[in-house]
C-alpha cells in the first residue's frame, strides 16, 4: 500500500530545499523558513496544532523564533532535515500521518512552488489523484463550512460530489478543476488555483466572499 503522506513529505522537503529560506510562499507573511518552522513545530510540539487566544500567540511566536534560527543556510537545512525525519514517536501525528498530512503537505508544497508567481500545476499520476480526491472528500464539508452557498466539486473526467448543501436563499456553486487545484481552492488558495466557479451570481459572490479566486461564470 502506497504511503501517500511519505510521498507528499518528500515533495515538500525537495521544494523547500530548492526554494531556500527566504523564498516567498502563499502563506501571508511567511517565507520558506517560516513555513518549514510551522511544519516542524506542528509535528514536534503540542502547541502549534491548537489555536485561539494565548495559545495562538505562543504558536506564532514559536514559529517566528524557529524561523529566525533558520535564516542562515545551515539553520534552514537543519530545519528541513527535521521535516524529512518526521514527527516524534510520542506525537499524535506519528500514527495519524496518512489522515492528517497528505493534504497538508500537498498544499504546503504548492505554497512554496507558487509563492513567487503563477506556474504550471504538477503532473500527478492517476493513483495519486485518486488518493488526493479521497482525502479531499473527507475534509471538504469542514473546509467549506464558511461558504455562503452550496458547493459541488467537479473533476475534468465528470466525477462530481456535493460537499456542502445550499443554505438559506443561496443555491449551489460548481467548482471545476483538476483534483490538485480543487484541493488548493478548499484550503483557501483559490487565487492561485486553476479552477472555474459556476453558478448564479449571488451564490458565486457568496462563495467567493469566503473563498476568493477562480474564474467565475453564471449559469450551469
Amino acid at each position: 500500500m502506497t504511503s501517500w503522506h511519505a510521498l507528499e513529505r518528500a515533495d515538500l522537503v525537495r521544494s523547500l530545499s530548492e526554494a531556500g529560506p527566504d523564498a516567498p510562499t502563499l502563506c501571508e507573511g511567511w517565507r520558506g523558513r517560516h513555513l518549514a518552522a510551522h511544519v516542524v513545530l506542528r509535528e514536534r510540539s503540542l502547541l502549534v496544532p491548537v489555536g485561539g487566544g494565548r495559545l495562538a500567540e505562543r504558536s506564532d511566536q514559536a514559529i517566528e523564533d524557529a524561523a529566525a534560527r533558520a535564516a542562515t543556510a545551515d539553520g534552514f537545512d537543519a530545519l528541513v532535515a527535521q521535516i524529512a525525519e518526521g514527527p516524534r514517536r510520542w506525537h499524535p501525528l506519528s500514527w495519524a500521518a496518512e489522515l492528517a498530512n497528505v493534504l497538508e503537505f500537498f498544499v504546503h508544497t504548492e505554497d512554496v512552488r507558487r509563492g513567487a508567481g503563477q506556474i504550471e500545476p504538477r503532473a500527478l499520476d492517476p493513483e495519486r489523484v485518486e488518493a488526493l480526491w479521497g482525502h479531499l472528500l473527507r475534509m471538504a464539508p469542514l473546509a467549506y463550512r464558511r461558504a455562503g452557498a452550496g458547493v459541488v466539486l467537479v473533476r475534468p473526467d465528470g466525477v462530481r460530489r456535493a460537499v456542502r448543501r445550499p443554505t438559506g436563499d443561496q443555491g449551489a456553486v460548481v467548482v471545476r478543476g483538476e483534483v490538485g487545484e480543487l484541493v488548493l481552492h478548499a484550503f483557501g488558495r483559490g487565487a492561485r488555483a486553476d479552477v472555474a466557479v459556476e453558478g448564479d451570481p449571488l451564490s458565486v459572490e457568496a462563495l467567493q466572499g469566503a473563498f476568493p479566486g477562480g474564474g467565475a461564470t453564471t449559469g450551469r
